[in-house]
């Protein structure tokens, strides 16, 4: 924050400053020049990061709730299995499998397209297997009650069963939009033009050592870290009740 706001002199001054002294607007100012000599305007790659950021996070929540409380409390035939290819899927880092994930984005057609930043980062195993240990610790009973007095099972899950799982949700939405967010590798690969890119991928470009644009890169820090923060200052309640308790007390 302070750096963010730093004149270039400051930034190099022998001793170092931790707090700024003449604080200017000229590195966002630096910054929005750095990315508005292209064709392609600032607002493009921020309308970028948060249309993926927010369809990434919303059918995440969406998809690995449901799966779980499927998966937790109907139990189908197979789940057990099911459920062990999951866990097998946390032991790979996400750098194993970008080429496999590549080529099937790319045989999908989707290389340039707004749904190659969105689809893969859907169904995460962690995701999945975070909401599978709350929903199992749902009462069971509650569900059997609400199906006695003639709730559906959206209803339930809606209803019932969402809202009991607030804290774990809120983690994933955490988790999930830092990671997606913060993403530069996934852009760099699944785009082409230069309309496509997101912003922390825009953001690279402005630095390549120069010492000219330290200012813009360190504007262009604070804004990358900003929403990270006001996201988990949002969260941070029900995160911290996930990771104390991890589950649901009946």
């Amino acid at each position: 924050l302070n750096t963010a706001f730093k004149p270039l002199h400051e930034m190099f001054i022998y001793p170092p400053t931790f707090f700024v002294k003449s604080p200017t607007l000229q590195n966002f100012s630096d910054l929005l020049l750095s990315l508005g000599n292209s064709s392609i305007p600032f607002t493009r790659y921020l309308f970028n990061s948060l249309l993926t950021t927010s369809a990434t996070v919303f059918l995440s929540i969406l998809t690995c709730s449901m799966g779980a409380y499927g998966l937790a409390k109907h139990r189908p035939v197979g789940s057990g299995f099911f459920f062990a290819v999951i866990l097998a899927a946390l032991m790979f880092s996400p750098h194993v499998t970008q080429i496999p994930r590549y080529l099937v984005v790319n045989s999908l057609g989707l290389v340039d397209n707004y749904l190659a930043l969105i689809l893969p980062g859907i169904a995460s195993a962690y995701n999945f297997f975070l909401m599978k240990q709350f929903i199992e610790q749902f009462p069971t009973e509650l569900l059997e009650a609400a199906r006695i007095d003639g709730a559906g099972e959206f209803k339930i899950f809606w209803g019932i069963v969402m809202p009991s799982i607030k804290p774990a949700w809120c983690t994933l939405v955490m988790l999930t939009f830092v990671s997606t967010w913060n993403d530069y590798f996934s852009p760099l690969v699944f785009t082409t033009s230069q309309a496509m890119k997101t912003l922390p991928l825009a953001l690279q470009t402005i630095s390549g050592g120069s010492i000219s644009r330290m200012g813009a890169t360190s504007a262009a820090t604070l804004l990358m870290t900003l929403p990270t923060l006001l996201v988990f200052l949002l969260m941070q309640k029900r995160v911290m009740t996930t990771m104390v308790h991890s589950g649901i007390k009946a």
